[in-house]
């Protein structure tokens, strides 16, 4: 929800983009996963077919035209999909006044099985995660972080048909939040070209309450931007093929701005002046102040930090009633929050990645 990153604006990127950080994002992943992805490979529910509602007719005659899709067939797909009421549920963000707590999110992914399963992935796909490597300079716990906190590595990839989903929130999007229908309309235009393309169809593809897809967790968009043949099948398969879903991740994130080498964080001391500190967290996770300017502000880096050469972002992730914590993210560290829009969710793929990193190292 990449997907997230949903980007998403950016990938797999929306359901990114609709997931918020910190505790209350953590309860709510879990229970919406839970619903949505305990049964993979049944449909979640049924509900009430859209048959020939005219604003879906209306809307398949155009993308028909635009996309250069047989109309019929637009029509046909569209007609068949339902509307969800747990989609409309699961949208909706949580309840207001929910403290965020960077601990017990992190607890939910970077845990024993969890790190077990990645060091088994990563051993059975080693091969995919050097090529991806060499060819997009991100680093394997990288990616195995993203499929992990994703997907359990492929585990969990959702139970709900995405022609539905993204039928449901293009038209039928709960009004008493901001709309959103218009991203999601676009999503569902991209899912039906992307199944037209790859002679997939559309009634029985599943993957998140969102529409994201597969063990990265695209959205429809994504896929068709970024996804990429990885094990030159001639097909993109981002639910069955491990190589297509680690090729993909890695070329999502270098076309985000990940620079091969650089380090996705830094251990910082914030500033004790509270202007200071705030000053340096206003950008938020963007990265926007030099190495000397942290130590100008009073925010105190370690070694490394000091000689980074490069803008940073001071990174605040709060703890509930206890003190937050803080790293300094580089432009690597923004590159991973472009795949789902949380520091929270990056700090948690990057911890787990390297967790199964040191698993395997220990063996």
């Amino acid at each position: 929800m990449t997907r997230t990153r949903i980007a998403w604006l950016p990938v797999a990127v929306l359901a990114a983009a609709l997931l918020l950080a910190g505790a209350a994002e953590a309860a709510r992943q879990k229970t919406h996963k839970a619903k949505a992805k305990a049964k993979p490979h049944h449909a979640v529910t049924t509900g009430t077919r859209y048959g020939a509602r005219e604003d879906l007719r209306t809307f398949a005659a155009e993308v028909a035209e635009r996309r250069g899709l047989d109309r019929t067939w637009v029509v046909k797909q569209l007609a068949q999909a339902q509307r969800i009421d747990a989609v409309q549920r699961l949208v909706m963000p949580p309840p207001a006044g929910t403290a965020k707590d960077w601990a017990a999110y992190r607890e939910r992914f970077v845990e024993p099985r969890r790190i077990t399963a990645g060091a088994a992935f990563w051993q059975v796909n080693e091969a995919w995660l050097q090529r991806a490597e060499e060819r997009f300079g991100v680093p394997p716990e990288i990616v195995i972080g993203i499929i992990g906190v994703e997907t359990y590595f492929g585990r969990l990839t959702g139970g709900f048909r995405v022609i539905d989903a993204l039928a449901t929130l293009s038209f039928d999007f709960p009004a008493w939040r901001k709309d959103r229908s218009e991203f999601f309309r676009s999503e569902l235009e991209e899912f039906l070209v992307l199944c037209q393309r790859e002679g997939i169809d559309p009634q029985q593809t599943k993957g998140s309450f969102a529409g994201a897809i597969g063990i990265p967790q695209f959205m429809p968009g994504s896929i068709n931007r970024h996804a990429v043949d990885f094990d030159g099948d001639g097909h993109i398969d981002l639910a069955g093929s491990n190589a297509d879903a680690i090729g993909s991740v890695a070329h999502y994130l270098a076309e985000s701005g990940w620079q091969r080498g650089l380090p996705t964080h830094y251990a910082v001391a914030v500033p004790v002046d509270s202007r200071d500190r705030a000053a340096l967290l206003a950008p938020d996770i963007v990265p926007s102040f030099s190495a000397a300017q942290f130590t100008e502000r009073g925010a105190v880096l370690d070694e490394a930090g000091r000689k980074h050469d490069g803008l940073l972002a001071l990174v605040e992730l709060q703890n509930g009633e206890r003190a937050p914590s803080y790293v300094a993210g580089t432009q690597n560290f923004y590159a991973v929050t472009r795949y789902n829009w949380s520091s929270y969710y990056a700090l948690a793929v990057i911890e787990l990645g390297q967790a199964v990193a040191a698993k395997r190292l220990a063996r």
